[in-house]
């Protein structure tokens, strides 16, 4: 069911065991939002693709940590996740998540004229985690992400998408949506407000919530 963010309606599902955040022009901000709303307490990694602009700006993981209660740093080759960590992407390299659940850096050719390409990351994650995660596309000109989204939705993953009238750049949500019906549709505040709800399906961090 597609619709008003929610937790009515969601199939019962495999704990939560990843969030991955793609976003491209118009995302930073909501971004931002999003990791400050996350629990200190979770305890699934969350991993980030965000399009920049050829001269990315310097302590781009610092400038993020300061919203959020989670260490937020550069993702690393075959550096392994950690739960409790979120993860950036760097510039000019494709991040992808191995089977063995540790990060794989890639100099191939951009996607959709993107490296890093949020298509790559989610590809590999959908392989890694199947339903067993959480994807959100936010804002961004491109279509990148959303062919991969509509292959995460299928394996039964929770899928999120910015709703595009609330979207700075449009063209990335609306690849989405034209693709397939995503779990839920949002504006940032929608998002925000109940992105912890669903996170709750985290095997722990439902332990540590009253029910």
């Amino acid at each position: 069911m597609s619709g008003a963010l929610g937790v009515q309606g969601i199939a019962p599902g495999p704990a939560v065991a990843a969030l991955l955040i793609g976003g491209s022009a118009g995302a930073f901000d909501v971004l931002r939002a999003i990791l400050r709303c996350l629990p200190a307490a979770l305890d699934l990694p969350v991993i980030v693709v965000l399009h920049l602009s050829s001269r990315p700006p310097d302590g781009l993981p610092e400038l993020l940590a300061i919203d959020c209660a989670l260490p937020v740093k550069q993702a690393e080759d075959k550096e392994p996740l950690v739960p409790g960590t979120v993860y950036v992407a760097p510039p000019g390299y494709h991040l992808l998540v191995e089977s063995h659940r540790a990060f794989a850096l890639s100099a191939d050719a951009p996607v959709h004229f993107s490296r890093p390409s949020i298509d790559v990351l989610f590809e590999s994650a959908r392989d890694t985690y199947g339903a067993a995660m959480i994807a959100i596309l936010l804002s961004g000109a491109s279509v990148d992400g959303a062919a991969a989204m509509q292959e995460i939705h299928a394996a039964g993953a929770i899928t999120i998408v910015q709703t595009p009238a609330s979207a700075e750049a449009g063209a990335m949500p609306l690849a989405a949506l034209a693709l397939f019906q995503p779990t839920f549709t949002g504006s940032p505040d929608d998002i925000v407000r109940r992105l912890p709800a669903l996170l709750a399906r985290s095997t722990t961090v439902s332990s540590r919530s009253p029910s």
